[in-house]
């Protein structure tokens, strides 16, 4: 049998480098996309990955990196996101668009054609493949001076919540991850008066597994994840 490829659209060092250590650990043959490939060479030697310039917002470059993704593709994980902060009469219209396009036309984009990729490969025991998108919070309720970041994470939930919908009967999983919180990514650190006050990425990568490795018999279409000591 063929090894099972991962791909992780929009790779930093944060999550997105946990998932792709974790899913090196459990036998995927890794894809790293990021519109700089440059700094993911150290994790690619980490994990034996291949690494691919991407504009996620772009139809030709997503196409392109689908082109080269191995099959069976197994899983697919699409974290780009862009805010635009500010008043809402002080935003500047193009940025605001461009905010959208990376967070929402993007992962329709990564989406679709990775649909189109599991659609189209056997399955393994009844699952074709699954999808996850990187959500957020702000894909739940609005925030004042954060207009542009709801409006793409409240778009990117809607196409999860459609794709699930449709592709569940068809043997691929999609979910929502709603990343409710601050992530302790290298170089963020907690309050002194807030001590776990921010989710470990490790942890965060480990309910990606978990989603990925689900029964079919009950597969969930959104999933939030928040700290311990956080208040409703």
């Amino acid at each position: 049998m063929a090894s099972r490829t991962a791909l992780i659209v929009g790779v930093g060092d944060g999550l997105s480098a946990s998932l792709a250590r974790l899913l090196h650990k459990e036998g995927y043959s890794l894809v790293l996309a990021a519109r700089n490939r440059d700094k993911l060479s150290a994790l690619a030697d980490e994990t034996g990955a291949t690494t691919v310039s991407c504009d996620a917002s772009e139809p030709e470059s997503v196409r392109e990196l689908f082109d080269i993704v191995p099959s069976p593709l197994r899983v697919a994980i699409y974290n780009p996101s862009a805010r635009q902060r500010g008043p809402l009469i002080e935003l500047d219209p193009v940025a605001v668009k461009h905010a959208i396009e990376v967070t929402a036309y993007g992962a329709f984009l990564v989406g679709q054609e990775a649909a189109k990729a599991m659609l189209a490969q056997s399955d393994e025991d009844g699952v074709r493949g699954t999808i996850l998108f990187t959500g957020a919070s702000a894909g739940v309720k609005g925030f004042p001076h954060s207009a542009p970041f709801a409006m793409g994470k409240f778009a990117q939930r809607g196409l999860a919540q459609s794709m699930a919908r449709e592709l569940h009967p068809q043997g691929v999983h999609v979910g929502w991850i709603n990343i409710d919180g601050g992530i302790r990514n290298p170089g963020r650190t907690e309050p002194a008066d807030r001590p776990d006050s921010m989710l470990d990425p490790d942890a965060i990568a480990r309910t990606y597994l978990d989603l990925i490795n689900q029964d079919r018999s009950a597969w969930s279409n959104e999933v939030t994840v928040r700290p311990w000591v956080e208040k409703f």
